[in-house]
């Protein structure tokens, strides 16, 4: 199996790693779950995060075909249309966004000129599509439970898992956003486990777990399965369900999740600006 190029790009801001990932001997590249850096209390934008990537693109030679979302994120916003604006390539998520689009764009109220079919990504990924990196196999797999719309990208010997799993020593991700599953998201990681247990696995978010120091970003199928303090091998169904909606329970709203879901499931793009030239985020009251 092929092993492509890989490298993090840490935002503490909101302990998310992005990724750019390529093929060596064609130099083609994707982008995986950017940010778009955004100060909630000036409601200004900027685009370091995003600069750091495309000048690492540009200065290694590398041409961007993909330009990918794991799913729409409530932790951070996307900078995906900011990337390919600066470099090309296509913007990329799963199929099952209209889902995702549906639920948000009632809470949000965002009325009939927002397109709930996805439109706004340039493709959709369906359960099982196989496409290229170069000359890299690659597959997505719909994994949801922590939303309905997640997929892990298996590129070569790495496997990109969004939320779904963390480092083993932390676990799982939620699955109490509207239309997450704890049942759903188990069995999403049991088809994960299904990879080679040599595949790599680069992870979203690290939070170092109690004893770390260090912040972390990639594992193994196998370490998943043998060491994860929430679903290693041995724990069953019914045992994650309880264990996962017990911690749910215990959880805040994430910081910034109305401002993430409204600009993530536009494809990263800010609302429309209203007849003053201003684009404004809409805070739902009492909706949580």
């Amino acid at each position: 199996m092929k092993q492509p190029d890989v490298k993090a790009f840490f935002d503490e801001s909101t302990n998310t790693f992005s990724y750019v990932v390529w093929d060596p001997s064609t130099r083609k590249a994707a982008v995986i779950d950017s940010v778009w850096d955004y100060d909630a209390a000036s409601g200004r934008t900027r685009h370091d995060s995003a600069d750091a990537m495309i000048g690492f693109i540009q200065a290694h030679g590398l041409e961007l075909d993909w330009v990918i979302d794991t799913h729409v994120h409530a932790d951070h916003l996307s900078a995906a249309p900011y990337i390919k604006s600066r470099l090309g390539g296509r913007l990329a998520i799963g199929e099952h966004i209209c889902e995702v689009q549906q639920v948000f764009g009632e809470l949000f109220n965002a009325g009939p000129a927002f397109q709930r079919d996805g439109s706004q990504f340039d493709h959709l990924f369906k359960d099982g599509e196989h496409y290229q990196l170069g000359s890299i196999d690659a597959v997505a797999i719909h994994t949801p439970g922590h939303t309905p719309a997640c997929m892990t990208h298996v590129i070569g010997d790495a496997a990109f898992v969004g939320d779904t799993l963390f480092m083993p020593d932390y676990g799982t991700a939620r699955c109490d956003f509207p239309g997450g599953d704890a049942r759903t998201l188990y069995r999403s990681i049991r088809r994960i486990f299904a990879l080679p247990e040599a595949t790599r696995v680069f992870l979203c978010h690290d939070y170092k777990a109690p004893g770390r120091d260090v912040f972390s970003y990639e594992t193994t199928i196998g370490q998943e399965m043998s060491g994860n303090v929430h679903v290693h091998d041995g724990i069953d169904e019914e045992a994650f369900v309880q264990l996962r909606e017990s911690r749910d329970a215990t959880l805040p709203v994430p910081r910034l999740l109305l401002p993430s879901v409204q600009v993530n499931m536009r494809a990263g793009q800010l609302p429309p600006s209203e007849d003053n030239g201003v684009s404004y985020l809409k805070i739902p009251l009492n909706a949580f």
